[in-house]
């Protein structure tokens, strides 16, 4: 196999270079055809260059390159995650490299192996030590790719111990093996958080450079308040993950009814820019994509104009964008759907009038993707100047906010009242029906774009969905006259006098 060497970036490590596949350039290797290996495919190297010891025994860092060239049909579809597979298997055959442990030994040495390994992951040099999810996630990648090894005939053994235990998932049962590898974690609602209605409110006040009653925070100079508020209430008002908000073009932001309206607006997601490149449709608020217009229409419109941005070199060559719609436009004068361009491509893409073609832009034109730290800072700032119980706030978190406050309306019939406001005027008619009638688990598995309702059932237990059903029940009773509020904190404090000058 050759590989052009000056077209790929390289990681230095004691043991062997971690680098990614780049075909750009292949006519010149002396090779028939163009290499099937996907771009940006990790690719393991030892580091004396070589590949196999003696004809027809290729080293292990072979054999793990072919599995990482597989996993595109394994159902791991992402770059970013073929990356994080190649990182975890590197770090384990050099800790086995350093302790004279092969990496397809015998099961006896290998489990001593993890054993050494474990501890040095819990207790080793600081900068080596992982979380407890962390390990998690690194034993989970060795074992898939130990299974792998032993069904294709290269590894006779894993150091791996499994238990059989039966998981029951929206009332069907099923046989799951449990690697013991794993450490204990805590109840996982307990450490992955949403913002609360008000502190979502005070998140988006400081993304638009404002205090917590709404007025002008003048200790605070803020840039791109506009773009920030906007792309802020744009994942928080549709659930987009931040690949998904950051790599967006203005033309594929849905229009803007002509008056606000009570339902919720579909928010189509182009299959380029999702994760396993599935399409799906969210939908976002009246308000959330009014601001999304007006940014486009006014702050952005000012940033795009008459740049010269360039993408850099090390990016590719740039893609000139041309007769732009909806649907999509001429690049470098080939028409090609939106839907079908990659994150990467599109943020080489350049506008007709000049500047980035994504959502959002920085000073010059040039397209904006660091949403993390805007997020960071903003939530800094509102916890060192106005609520110091502010959470660190990361992309994701936005997307769990939007999946509990979606629940709490499915649940509480929000969106089946705001259907019947509307069901005598132009309004989308499938989508009051659909808001009237459909499940709240099914609704909300479309908008998340997950596979299964099992897979949202699952995700929600990891956030604190029993509240949702509880505050639906409690002001149900309220409502209808069945519980009163002061008798139910009359109850509820009762609980609590029970047990009084008890220790548990």
């Amino acid at each position: 196999m050759r590989f052009a060497l000056s077209r790929v970036v390289f990681l230095w490590s004691p043991v062997m270079i971690l680098s990614f596949f780049s075909s750009q350039g292949w006519e010149s290797w002396e090779l028939e055809r163009r290499p099937l290996i996907p771009e940006r495919m990790p690719v393991l190297v030892d580091d004396d260059l070589r590949f196999e010891d003696a004809p027809g025994a290729p080293r292990p860092t072979v054999v793990v390159n072919r599995w990482l060239r597989e996993l595109p049909a394994s159902g791991a579809p992402a770059p970013n995650t073929w990356e994080a597979y190649a990182r975890a298997v590197r770090e384990w055959m050099e800790f086995l490299a350093e302790h004279g442990v092969a990496l397809f030994d015998s099961r006896e040495r290998l489990k001593l192996g993890l054993s050494r390994y474990a501890e040095h992951r819990a207790t080793g040099p600081l900068r080596q030590r992982f979380a407890a999810t962390t390990w998690g996630q690194h034993m989970s990648i060795l074992s898939l790719f130990y299974r792998w090894a032993m069904e294709e005939g290269h590894a006779e053994a894993e150091p791996f111990t499994y238990r059989t235990a039966r998981a029951l998932f929206h009332g069907t049962g099923r046989e799951v093996r449990v690697n013991l590898a794993v450490r204990r974690t805590p109840k996982p609602h307990v450490t992955i958080k949403y913002l609360e209605p008000d502190f979502t409110d005070l998140f988006l006040n400081g993304l638009r450079g404002l205090a917590p009653d709404g007025a002008l925070d003048t200790g605070y100079r803020g840039r791109e308040l506009a773009r920030n508020a906007a792309v802020g209430g744009l994942a928080l008002g549709t659930g987009l993950r931040a690949q998904e908000f950051t790599y967006l073009l203005p033309y594929e932001i849905p229009a803007l009814p002509p008056k606000p309206v009570a339902i919720p607006i579909p928010f189509p997601v182009p299959a380029g820019i999702t994760k396993g490149r599935r399409f799906r449709t969210t939908w976002i608020s009246y308000d959330a994509l009014a601001a999304v217009h007006h940014y486009l229409e006014l702050d952005r419109a000012v940033t795009a104009d008459g740049s010269t941005w360039r993408p850099p070199r090390r990016w590719g060559e740039p893609l000139l964008v041309t007769n732009p719609d909806a649907r999509g436009g001429q690049i470098n004068g080939v028409r090609c759907r939106w839907d079908t361009v990659t994150p990467g491509e599109r943020r080489r893409l350049v506008a007709p009038g000049g500047g980035s073609c994504l959502l959002a832009l920085r000073n010059g034109g040039g397209p904006f993707t660091a949403w993390a730290t805007v997020f960071e800072r903003t939530a800094d700032r509102i916890r060192v100047r106005f609520e110091p119980r502010f959470p660190h706030i990361h992309p994701h978190r936005l997307r769990h906010s939007f999946s509990m406050r979606t629940l709490e309306y499915l649940v509480t019939g929000h969106y089946r009242q705001a259907a019947k406001l509307v069901k005598d005027t132009d309004a989308d008619a499938a989508l009051v029906f659909y808001l009237s009638k459909a499940d709240p688990l099914l609704v909300l598995r479309d908008l998340l774009g997950h596979s299964s309702v099992l897979t949202t059932e699952k995700y929600l237990k990891r956030l604190d969905m029993t509240r949702i059903y509880r505050d639906a029940y409690e002001n149900a009773g309220i409502t209808d006259g069945l519980l009163s509020e002061a008798a139910a904190e009359r109850e509820a404090a009762a609980e609590f006098d029970d047990g009084e000058g008890e220790v548990c």
